[in-house]
């Protein structure tokens, strides 16, 4: 028996239209799934938000459990008081995400958008583009640059080294290390599912015969990786909101960010600074 699996990697950047082929708004099949999330994550709250109740119910519930999870525990937990007027953002990426990583565990479709490369490089990108906008509105061009490139209480021999590390790590490492963490988990899970899935597909259906037990072992690792694949999904949604309002906090109150947390609120006693290091090292 042999099992032949095409990998093509232009599969990676380019896909053939589907929809609207030759005209300026042609979709191939990450742009309609795309569309396909940012309107599920839409109708949900459209949804919930239409069940007005002075205690809500059922989706309205839960639809309010889950924006008050991320305005409250990520966007005022680290950012502070102010973290309010950036929620609207963080949840729009956090939900976003997380309805596109669902679709990648969803039976007939079991592909997520944000596993391919376009998708994550985009949101990377705007949260770049608003750290940096919200700090030079904050702190000045000057002040941003100079708390972000000199950080106070270092030697000024040691800014030789120090400061090209961080105009690296700022300006170019923070959006790329957004994209890469998000597109490599869920690229690797839906290579990992698509390779077993076609094993049970060849060992049960296309050639039946001794090593048909084979195909139940890669069925259960199938079924095992799916049941992995969804707390996966959920991960990396939280954590690119958590990093991405880490960096608007300290764009917002600078290296000092976590001298804005007071000793009377206990839910902020952890510094969020001491936090992003543990957060940036989880993988799935």
């Amino acid at each position: 028996m042999v099992l032949a699996l095409e990998l093509d990697i232009n599969h990676l950047f380019f896909w053939d239209p589907l929809l609207f082929e030759g005209t300026p708004y042609e979709l191939n099949r990450v742009g309609i799934l795309s569309l396909l999330a940012a309107a599920l994550c839409v109708g949900f709250f459209l949804y919930g938000a239409a069940k007005k109740a002075l205690v809500p119910k059922g989706a309205g519930n839960l639809a309010e459990t889950l924006y008050l999870f991320v305005r409250n525990n990520i966007a005022i937990d680290v950012i502070g008081p102010e973290g309010a007027k950036y929620a609207g953002y963080l949840a729009s990426v956090f939900f976003f995400i997380l309805f596109s990583n669902v679709l990648a565990i969803l039976p007939g479709i079991h592909f997520a958008p944000t596993s391919r490369m376009a998708i994550p490089f985009m949101l990377a990108i705007l949260t770049w583009i608003i750290f940096n906008v919200v700090g030079v509105i904050k702190q000045g061009l000057g002040g941003y640059l100079k708390g972000t490139l000199f950080p106070p209480g270092v030697p000024k021999a040691v800014y030789i080294l120090l400061t090209p590390i961080e105009f690296f790590s700022v300006f170019v490492v923070r959006p790329l290390t957004l994209m890469v963490r998000l597109l490599a988990n869920l690229m690797a899970g839906h290579v990992l599912l698509t390779i077993f899935f076609l094993f049970t597909h060849e060992f049960l259906v296309t050639n039946i015969g001794p090593t048909a037990p084979l195909g139940l072992v890669t069925l259960a690792v199938a079924t095992a990786l799916m049941m992995l694949e969804m707390l996966v999904v959920v991960m990396q949604a939280y954590i690119f909101t958590m990093l991405s309002a880490f960096y608007i906090a300290e764009a917002v109150h600078g290296h000092g960010a976590e001298d804005h947390l007071t000793h009377d609120e206990p839910a902020h006693e952890t510094p969020h600074e001491d936090r992003r290091p543990q957060l940036e090292g989880v993988a799935a």
